[in-house]
């Protein structure tokens, strides 16, 4: 496959899931790949250039590295460290996020700006770190990760929904601002996947026995609990970006699974009303 964007990868939220899957998929193809965590161990200042860098995992050809997209300063430090390393990040494919479940109602304005400040914002915040050194060698592809569910009114995941839908609407826009400079820029949408993301979500602090919303939003979740549970690997997100990066003019949305591209393309025919109506019993409302 011919490396239009160089051969330097960033993968945030590496340490698992669709993120670990895609960072391992794109080293077996020959990417020189930095993974991002939060708990990822500094890369020290050993004086070295040109990617020899001390913490690097020679087997699977990935570097973990520290980085929180919460934060400004994490993420400043890690790409500049990457650039010091590499000269340059040919492809940034942002993973790095979390799912907060829980009615609207019982969602506070913190645990709200939770999900967006990592879903969105952080992906946004790395954009804006990267961006200026592929303007500078002319070219570079962000492929930022979304989800089916930005599609669709799930109840009990409002947050998560609005968040993804969120990343749709900005890279859209990113797209056409990036076409006078070489960059491109696509979106990919898995639908369920059997990952620990699933163990992982959070739960709004009022959505408890006390909650109005308690015995529907409990069944809710458990529903889409168990389609994650039961749902494709994580490797088929990874083999559709990995195709991504093979491609001079991708596309602007890949839609992994052929259940899942089936429904997105029926979805186009049914009236809005008939389509809540059928999310509200698929989910137990």
């Amino acid at each position: 496959m011919k490396k239009h964007y160089g051969n330097v990868v960033l993968v945030t939220g590496a340490s698992s899931g669709i993120g670990k899957a895609c960072a391992e998929y794109l080293a077996q193809m020959g990417y020189k790949v930095y993974g991002t965590s939060r708990k990822a161990p500094e890369i020290p200042d050993t004086g070295e250039k040109d990617g020899q860098a001390a913490n690097s995992s020679k087997k699977s050809g990935i570097t973990m590295i520290r980085m929180d997209v919460c934060s400004e300063e994490s993420v400043k430090a890690a790409v500049s460290k990457i650039i010091e390393l590499e000269g340059e990040i040919g492809i940034v494919v942002n993973n790095a996020g979390m799912g907060i479940a829980g009615s609207v109602e019982d969602t506070s304005p913190d645990e709200a700006f939770l999900q967006m400040d990592t879903n969105f914002f952080g992906m946004h915040r790395v954009i804006r770190q990267v961006l200026p050194y592929m303007r500078q060698k002319g070219r570079g592809l962000i492929i930022n990760i979304s989800s089916v569910g930005a599609l669709f009114p799930i109840p009990y995941q409002s947050m998560y929904v609005a968040s993804k839908a969120a990343v749709e609407g900005m890279t859209g826009s990113l797209r056409n601002e990036l076409r006078p400079f070489g960059i491109k820029v696509a979106f990919v949408e898995p639908g369920d996947s059997r990952t620990g993301f699933t163990g992982n979500r959070m739960f709004v602090k009022q959505d408890g026995e006390s909650s109005a919303y308690w015995q529907y939003s409990k069944k809710s979740v458990a529903i889409m609990e168990k389609d994650e549970m039961n749902g494709p690997d994580p490797a088929a997100v990874a083999r559709a970006v990995a195709k991504l990066t093979g491609r001079k003019n991708p596309p602007v949305c890949v839609t992994v699974g052929l259940k899942y591209k089936i429904v997105v393309f029926l979805k186009r025919f049914v009236p809005k009303s008939l389509e809540s109506f059928i999310v509200s019993k698929m989910y137990g409302c």
